[in-house]
């Protein structure tokens, strides 16, 4: 493409034109409009001319950021105007470059170093800001290690506006190159004394940055933060100071004591309210054990709670939940304001709100908690409605329903909150009414009563919202039908015809709950029904006494020589059952089933199916006894009905077998087998299966259709050979394979590996009914009025494991590890500050070696009377050909001799001791610390 002509250039349009063309151009020719730009874009960019070039990599910088048009192609005409001397056009070069480069895939991006280098030492302050601004933006490991001299300049300029910017974007030179950190870090703290506030904000900036990291690096820097505390009076300095503090003052108990104070008076004299903010936070996160710094934070988290900005209110309401934690009288004490809180417009504010509420939840005022909220949902929006529901499980149900002492008053509040309009936590619902019928067992009689009122519900099945809770409901009632008081009317419910709306795997629960209703009722006609014997139903596996059934007294019944005492609940179950087992209702029962199932057999879900089926063969069974005919023997008729009451006995045990909970960590408890590699690389696989050709079939069957013979033979017979050809077949290859392949396969003798220590799931544990230490303190500051435990009636008790389960695991998760960034301001504040002059000798010898391998040196002055004493050893830049000669001159001798005369000066007066006792309490402790040291001190600053 040939480069614009003259009269193009003329008449190139700017900007302005752009911006307005794209305006009126209608959106469905927007793109072919863009496109025709881009093409005299490319047509202008190739100019000579600097002042069409750079209008032509503005308009294509516009297009970038507004319309999202590739530029990567022009990286090479950025780098080309960035060399341009009109500050203007540097400008726009520098812009496109920080908007368009990327620092890992532009390949052309090495070729900005020299003019870089060269803007970075350019005595215009507005070249060296931008250079600065798009170094910060597209740094790489190679710009920043190139750089690094330039920026060590930089950051001792006298110029404010320079130092400030260098600082800024020594951040991400540190990120790219932490070997940087070694070379300017000690300059960036020197800046922590500088009297501009502008570089001063940039310093705190960059080390709260870097201290969110690694907090404990930055620990010896103490003293410096506590000064800048005190003698700053910027919000916007003291707010990152603040955030610092936060982070130090956990990992040393000693700094609290020493900042509270001046941040207490912070808290009382600013009318700044982010500043009154970070100070709240502060003391709430870091502080809380300084009590009067909690109370006087909590009396300005009030002033938040009842401001009308709803920002600070739901900043208060942040704060309070932090406070809660340690100090509930806080909550207890602006209590109006929060309940009047759950009521606010700002749904954020909202949710702070229920978070507070539900953190003074205890065993004494859970029920009355719950009620106000259900009452409370019931009037708010559906978003908001499931927000309290879900919290509300979610508190109940922690650690195993520690604060639920009355099981019956929860399952049936679980059932309450099943009906309310909008929920939809059915599935959390669902996990709780069937974790709750496995754990305690003294709330499965509510249970089935919870469970038989949604069940036999019909309104509810039409609501797909609580199809999960349905399901949980049905399979407590067949798990647990020796509870129910009516298990016909349970059958009628079970397959009323309004459980066609179910999905099909809550239909199957459905159906295979009648299974075991059915099987449970036609056992017990069966025990009634036999004479001359002693049948039974479990009290808890379906047997108790018929005698006792018939009588309704099913206290202390004896069986087999042992007095069994029956619960009192059972009785009037029992009593309800005898008076519904006639031949009459089991007839009807059967009818009933059989008609609402027997379509439901040719289904075509095949859950659904397969459960139906289940079900009619036990009809069939049953219909064979309940229909005997007449001239029947009666020795046949009683051995027919006891091999009948033998089946079903069978059947019931399968479904009285009592099912507990099973472990989180029950998969984590097995073993992997030693033959077993799991993490080698399969990938070879492919190979050595590419030689076994299986036979490639059309169709889904594995057997090839066979057609009717002559000689009589049926498709059975062909099918059944076929598939003993295809068995043969499929053995013998497997055999081969696994004779040439027995890497990837199991040992015979690794089953043996399986232990058999998994505790029972009906096991409970020991301690389950133990209290935990502080429940009680905080049982008497509730939010409602308490009421008086009955000693009468202890906690039921809730199955649950000694492995940890439901616990969080911290014990894996993997230590933090300091990056090179903290090991290297590690290094640089902790090192050997007094170095003997041997140490200083070979160092010299190192760095004129380096010297000779073009490599050149800083140095650096000395650092000034700061609050921390620091002796600054030559840095080494590697890499850099642009210095050789003339940094090693008169002017770098002059600079050593006057360093030594210094240093001898200061010896001098160390041997006078003159003021020895005021230098050593300006001065920092001697940083030449053990290195097996973990954490850093500060004695002198903390006493």
């Amino acid at each position: 493409m040939a480069s614009p002509s003259l009269m193009e250039s003329l008449f190139q349009r700017s900007l302005e034109d752009l911006i307005k063309s794209v305006r009126l151009t209608p959106p469905s020719i927007l793109p072919d409009f863009i496109s025709k730009s881009i093409d005299e874009i490319r047509r202008e960019i190739k100019s000579t001319d600097p002042l069409t070039k750079s209008t032509a990599l503005q308009k294509l910088t516009y297009l970038h950021s507004v319309h999202g048009v590739d530029m990567s192609w022009a990286a090479f005409h950025s780098i080309e105007l960035s060399s341009s001397p009109a500050h203007p056009h540097k400008r726009i070069a520098y812009l496109s470059a920080a908007l368009s480069f990327d620092p890992f895939t532009t390949d052309v991006i090495l070729l900005l170093t020299h003019q870089l280098r060269k803007d970075l030492t350019s005595s215009n302050v507005h070249d060296l800001g931008i250079a600065l601004s798009t170094l910060s933006s597209i740094a790489n490991t190679d710009l920043a290690r190139d750089l690094t001299p330039e920026l060590f300049n930089l950051l001792g300029s006298g110029k404010f506006f320079v130092r400030k910017k260098a600082t800024a974007c020594v951040l991400r030179v540190f990120e790219h190159y932490p070997d940087a950190v070694r070379v300017c870090f000690k300059r960036v703290v020197e800046n922590l004394d500088c009297s501009d506030v502008g570089v001063l904000s940039a310093t705190v900036g960059l080390v709260c940055e870097l201290t969110v990291k690694e907090p404990r690096s930055y620990l010896p820097l103490a003293p410096e933060f506590y000064k800048v505390l005190v003698e700053c009076r910027n919000n916007w300095v003291l707010i990152k100071i603040l955030k610092i503090f936060s982070l130090l003052t956990p990992l040393e108990p000693r700094l609290g004591r020493r900042v509270v104070e001046p941040i207490c008076e912070h808290l009382e004299r600013s009318g700044a309210k982010s500043l009154v903010f970070e100070c709240v936070w502060t003391i709430v996160t870091s502080l809380s054990e300084h009590e009067s710094a909690v109370k006087l934070a909590v009396g300005k988290i009030r002033e938040f709670l009842l401001d009308d900005d709803s920002n600070l209110k739901y900043l208060g309401l942040r704060a309070l939940t932090i406070v809660a934690q340690n100090h509930l009288w806080a909550v207890m004490e602006n209590k109006e304001v929060i309940v009047k809180a759950l009521s606010d417009i700002d749904v954020n504010i909202k949710l702070e709100a229920l978070r507070l509420v539900m953190s003074i939840v205890s065993e004494d005022n859970v029920a009355e908690i719950c009620s106000i909220l259900i009452s409370h949902a019931l009037k708010s929006d559906p978003e908001f409605c499931n927000e309290i529901l879900g919290m509300m499980l979610l508190t109940c149900s922690r650690n195993f329903y520690e604060i639920i002492f009355d099981f019956e008053w929860y399952v049936s509040f679980l059932g309450e909150m099943a009906r309310i309009p909008h929920c939809q936590k059915g599935k959390e619902i669902e996990d709780q009414i069937v974790d709750i019928g496995m754990r305690v067992k003294d709330a499965r009689s509510e249970l089935v009563h919870v469970a038989r009122d949604l069940v036999i519900d019909p309104a509810l099945l039409a609501n797909r919202l609580i199809h999960k809770v349905l399901s949980a409901a049905a399979w407590v009632s067949g798990q647990y039908v020796v509870l129910s008081r009516n298990p016909f009317e349970l059958v009628e419910a079970l397959l009323q015809r309004q459980t066609s709306l179910l999905p099909p795997s809550v239909r199957a629960v459905y159906i295979q709950s009648t299974f075991k209703v059915l099987a449970f009722c036609m056992h017990s006609y069966l025990s009634l029904d036999r004479e001359g014997a002693s049948p039974s139903i479990e009290s808890t596996d379906y047997q108790v006494s018929s005698d006792a059934v018939a009588s309704g007294s099913l206290l202390n019944t004896k069986m087999d020589g042992e007095i069994v005492v029956i619960a009192p609940e059972l009785t009037s179950v029992a009593s309800s059952m005898a008076h519904h087992l006639t031949r009459k209702s089991m007839m009807d029962l059967v009818q009933l089933v059989e008609s609402n199932l027997g379509p439901l057999a040719f289904s075509d879900e095949v859950e659904v199916q397969e459960r139906a089926n289940n079900v009619l063969g036990l009809v069939k069974l049953m219909k064979s006894n309940l229909h005997g005919s007449l001239d029947q023997l009666e020795g046949d008729k009683m051995n027919g009905e006891v091999e009948a009451l033998e089946m079903i006995m069978l059947t019931v045990d399968a479904f009285s077998e009592e099912l507990g909970p099973v472990s989180v960590n029950a998969q984590d408890r097995v073993p992997v087998p030693g033959g077993l590699q799991l993490k080698e690389n399969l990938s070879d696989l492919e190979a050595i299966l590419s030689d076994i050709k299986l036979p490639i079939s059309t169709s889904f069957s594995l057997v090839k259709p066979c057609s009717m013979e002559k000689d009589g033979h049926s498709n059975s017979d062909c099918q059944n050979k076929d598939e003993t050809e295809l068995s043969t077949e499929s053995t013998s290859l497997l055999a081969e394979h696994r004779k040439r392949h027995g890497l990837y396969y199991l040992g015979s003798n690794d089953k043996e590996m399986i232990t058999n220590d998994y505790p029972p799931a009906n096991e409970p544990k020991l301690n389950a009914t133990d209290k935990t230490e502080g429940l009680l303190k905080l049982a008497e500051q509730s939010l409602v009025t308490k009421k008086e435990m009955n000693p009468s009636k202890p906690r039921p008790v809730v199955v649950k494991f000694d492995d940890g389960e439901g616990k969080n695991d911290t014990s894996k998760r993997p230590a933090f590890k300091s990056g090179f960034i903290s090991g290297a301001v590690q290094e640089v504040l902790l090192g050997n500050e007094a170095a003997p002059s041997s140490s200083r000798s070979k160092s010299s010898e190192k760095s004129s070696k380096r010297r000779e391998n073009n490599e050149f040196v800083v140095g650096i002055q000395g650092s000034r009377n700061m609050t921390m004493n620091i002796d600054v050893n030559e840095p080494v830049f590697a890499g850099s050909r642009r210095r050789k000669d003339h940094h090693i001159n008169s002017e770098d001798r002059k600079d050593k001799s006057s360093m030594k005369e210094k240093e001898h000066d200061q010896q001098s007066e160390k041997k006078k001791g003159c003021r020895r006792d005021k230098h050593k309490s300006r001065q920092r402790p001697d940083v030449a610390l053990n290195t097996g040291a973990k954490s850093p001190v500060i004695p002198d600053f903390l006493l």
